[in-house]
């Protein structure tokens, strides 16, 4: 069975060095050069498949190494030969070893949602006014690690806790493989910690919950625009004059569905259809994505978080300055350097056992 997946890997990795070669001559056509669209497309291609590649070459290399060792130690009575050929052979199993498990993770097909950039949406839950505060400090958490990641971060709604704190805010978030890095974070996070409100000093359990969603464009999602009902009216509410004079709020409608989505978030009516036309599109995706997901069984659904306000995910626990991922069952006692965005070590682990549990569906 071990030589069968053995060979299964090396043809998969044959074809992939077969496509890296011909995805370099392409970028170098000039009808490639001049079309911007398929030329970004490729080069994204290229870079992905440099790093198989690159590993793939490092991996026969390696055996290449081991083969000839393997000769000398045959061929040879020279004591320092064959010492040398021992250790030769030694350290390239165990580097052939480590690259097959590296070359195996990397052809674990990707979410192509992955790449998106995302909605990420944090909500204060059970718990008042300490609630709300502790979605103001995910809030500084996430916006430190976005920080450390090079995302662009853009703000499109927010309401703020009178004590403290939110009791949601909403934001866009940009950057290279954004929904792969942070889809695991949705779900119920709970703190346990004695609030500032606290006057006797006893110890309280609050929630925040954290969504996040791939954002969603045109393409993704099967909308035909004669299909949209579209209704501007005045805004109402904070913004002053400025709204209450001009038709600033967006409404659409998708008349198939009857779905329906507006918003008087942004100060322009530009900016209002852009955010309505997201909440559509992430409306109609996620009711065909919910379709969909009712035939089938997912079990890694379960391991990153469906998003359910009622999953608790994460617990904080300030007396014990300890973090405890619930899916996992990681625990890190190092709650004063998570909150200040060093989240990296949780994602990673949630990535690799979201890899393995691939393997696991791939390999059953």
């Amino acid at each position: 069975m071990m030589a069968y997946v053995l060979i299964d890997i090396i043809s998969k990795l044959d074809a992939i060095e077969e496509r890296y070669r011909l995805v370099q001559e392409l970028l170098s056509d000039p009808t490639v050069v001049g079309d911007m669209d398929k030329y970004t497309s490729l080069n994204k291609e290229y870079s992905e498949l440099q790093s198989i590649s690159d590993a793939y070459k490092e991996y026969r290399e390696t055996q290449d190494v081991i083969r000839t060792s393997k000769e000398m130690l045959q061929s040879s009575s020279d004591p320092e030969m064959i010492e040398l050929a021992e250790l030769e052979i030694s350290e390239g199993e165990e580097r052939v070893e480590k690259l097959h498990e590296q070359l195996k993770m990397m052809l674990i097909p990707k979410d192509p949602e992955d790449e998106k950039d995302v909605i990420f949406e944090i909500r204060s839950g059970a718990g008042g006014d300490e609630a709300s505060i502790f979605a103001g400090d995910l809030y500084k958490m996430y916006s430190k690690y976005f920080e450390n990641q090079g995302y662009k971060v853009e703000i499109l709604q927010i309401n703020e806790g009178s004590a403290g704190g939110y009791n949601k805010i909403v934001l866009e978030v940009n950057g290279s493989n954004v929904f792969g890095m942070l889809k695991f974070e949705s779900g119920a996070h709970r703190v346990q910690r004695v609030p500032k409100t606290e006057s006797q000093g006893r110890l309280h359990t609050s929630a925040a919950t954290v969504v996040v969603m791939p954002k969603l464009e045109m393409k993704d999602v099967n909308i035909n625009k004669a299909d949209l009902k579209t209704d501007t009216f005045r805004a109402s509410g904070a913004g002053g004059q400025h709204v209450n004079k001009t038709e600033s709020g967006v409404r659409f409608t998708h008349l198939p569905t009857g779905i329906v989505s507006e918003s008087t978030d942004g100060r322009s009516q530009i900016k209002n259809r852009e955010i309505a036309l997201q909440r559509l599109y992430q409306k109609i995706y996620e009711a065909q994505r919910e379709a969909h997901e009712s035939k089938v069984a997912n079990a890694r659904r379960s391991l990153i978080g469906s998003g359910d306000r009622s999953d608790k995910i994460r617990t904080y626990n300030y007396p014990q300055n300890r973090v405890t991922d619930h899916r996992i069952n990681l625990t890190l006692y190092s709650l004063d350097k998570i909150v200040t965005g060093q989240i990296d070590e949780i994602i990673e682990a949630l990535r690799v056992a979201e890899n393995a549990s691939k393997l696991e569906d791939g390999e059953g």
